[in-house]
């Protein structure tokens, strides 16, 4: 699982054994050492209608319907977003997405990734 944060906004993207474990699990996670601590960033089923997202001691964790979960499984839909209101009046925009194979040559690992539909458009 990949993590971008930019401001108010945080991102996921999932690769198909993200996915896998988020379907046996209920939640997949990613840990980063740094130093001698350990930062993690968690996707966890929930109960709740809307996404939802918590800050703990070093651990950010974004909160998902498990009728989504169920839905993105079974489905090619590319990904789901919420603005989250915040008590300040301002919003936390979630946005999770399907790790799809880069258009351009890269050195990562991408035998887990999801086929590009831009590619699929190439070779029609």
């Amino acid at each position: 699982m990949k993590l971008r944060i930019k401001n108010n906004s945080i991102r996921y993207r999932l690769d198909k054994n993200d996915i896998k474990e988020l379907e046996e699990k209920g939640f997949v996670e990613g840990r980063t050492e740094i130093g001698a601590d350990l930062f993690v960033y968690s996707l966890q089923g929930s109960d709740e209608l809307q996404m939802n997202c918590t800050l703990g001691t070093n651990k950010i964790t974004i909160f998902m319907p498990h009728a989504q979960i169920k839905e993105w499984i079974a489905t090619e839909r590319v990904g789901y977003e919420h603005n989250l209101p915040l008590q300040n009046g301002n919003k936390l925009y979630l946005l999770l997405e399907k790790d799809f194979k880069c258009l351009d040559d890269t050195i990562e690992d991408q035998s887990n990734n999801y086929d590009n539909p831009l590619l699929k458009k190439k070779d029609q």
